[in-house]
């Protein structure tokens, strides 16, 4: 037994170094083994080995992932409940301009949705947000810190799950996270007790001693979350966090991610339509580089429900017969009997509708504004910005993730 534990220590001692160097590759974590990029000029830091750092006292605390004293003076002045302030965020690469303007606020208890088609710019933005890529103009404040001037301190306010986990599965969930907890910078006093506290909440407590590589996906994204919030940030960010999951496992991540919503503030980057409706308070539609929508989900909803009416007749007419009696409108049909009518710009069809309702005894029973599905709206307002650029003769070819 003694040998098997012997060995068994060497191979976690032996991916301990992996995985550091892995996840801060990715930016996962406040760690000063990767130096971040920077969008201005600032003092250039010297590269120091985990080795080498335990033997340094001052700079090493400098360093950690727990603020200064003055940082947490920063964040006290700040507002206490906007979590996390993006302004103007910017990413060219050579000519192309990957991410143009993006600004973003986030406060306690709100979970923001990050739409986008493939090539818009949601990992770009994301990338910048967690400190991972330096903006080439713009900034980004955690709680009241500022993530290029003191980017070890503003990202242990952060909690990351990247669209694929950085999990290793040849552990346990209880040595992964405690592995996690570590290089986050818990002290030992509190590590055992912020390994219970994600793995309950991440409806984990079961599995603690179960090897990662033979748990479900479903329950190997759930590590991941537990990961991104077992030091209990401000600020937690999940990209893509149900792909690949089946119905009944994408229901228990979101409920999951709404969970996450009342105590922490949430990003989710997704480009799953009804995921952004059923979880987020916000949303923020991110095409070509460039917002092209930010507003409540209702706002989204309601986008076009003001330029369109649902129409529900008992003796509906053939579609050509209603069409022709709301001119200039469009008109689709919804479902028997229903239908949307869309009008143009400036037009109001609901007199048309009645009038010719009552002249052709079509039994109008109920009118009321369309609200558009987020699907509808999306396609319509990513369209309309290829339209434009096209009428503008800059028709660009976003190449960004």
């Amino acid at each position: 037994m003694g040998e098997r534990a012997g060995r068994r220590d060497r191979t976690i001692a032996a991916l301990h170094g992996k995985f550091f160097n892995r996840a801060a590759s990715l930016g996962i974590f406040g760690s000063h083994h990767k130096r971040p990029l920077r969008s201005r000029q600032v003092p250039r830091r010297r590269h120091h080995s985990k080795v080498a750092d335990k033997g340094r006292e001052g700079p090493l605390e400098q360093r950690s992932g727990f603020p200064e004293e003055n940082e947490t003076s920063m964040s006290d002045t700040a507002s206490p409940e906007v979590t996390l302030a993006a302004v103007g965020l910017s990413r060219r690469y050579g000519n192309n301009l990957a991410v143009d303007d993006v600004s973003m606020e986030l406060k306690r208890g709100e979970i923001v949705g990050l739409l986008g088609p493939n090539g818009a710019g949601k990992t770009t933005a994301m990338k910048m947000i967690t400190g991972n890529l330096a903006p080439s103009a713009g900034s980004v404040n955690v709680c009241g810190i500022d993530l290029i001037d003191k980017p070890t301190a503003a990202k242990a306010k952060i909690g990351y799950l990247p669209e694929i986990p950085p999990l290793y599965k040849e552990l346990r969930v209880d040595e992964y996270l405690r592995l996690a907890g570590r290089l986050h910078r818990l002290p030992k006093s509190a590590l055992a007790e912020a390994v219970q506290r994600a793995k309950h909440r991440a409806g984990l407590s079961d599995m603690g001693q179960r090897l990662i590589g033979s748990l479900s996906k479903g329950y190997q994204q759930r590590v991941g979350i537990a990961q991104a919030i077992i030091h209990d940030p401000d600020v937690v960010i999940l990209d893509e966090p149900t792909v690949g999951l089946d119905p009944n496992q994408i229901r228990e991540i979101r409920s999951l991610i709404r969970e996450l919503g009342d105590q922490h503030s949430v990003i989710l980057s997704t480009h799953i339509l009804p995921e952004v409706e059923a979880i987020c308070d916000r949303v923020q539609i991110l095409h070509r580089g460039k917002v092209v929508f930010a507003d409540a989900i209702a706002g989204l909803r309601a986008f076009r429900g003001g330029h369109s009416l649902e129409v529900s007749l008992r003796r509906p007419p053939q579609l050509e017969q209603l069409a022709q009696a709301v001119q200039p409108a469009q008109v689709e049909q919804v479902s028997d009997g229903v239908f949307r009518v869309i009008a143009a710009q400036g037009q109001d069809p609901t007199d048309q509708l009645l009038r010719a309702s009552l002249e052709r005894d079509w039994g109008l029973y109920q009118l009321s504004p369309a609200q558009a599905s987020v699907e509808e709206v999306f396609v319509h307002l990513t369209r309309q910005d290829e339209a434009d650029a096209s009428v503008a003769g800059n028709p660009s070819s976003e190449t960004a993730a």
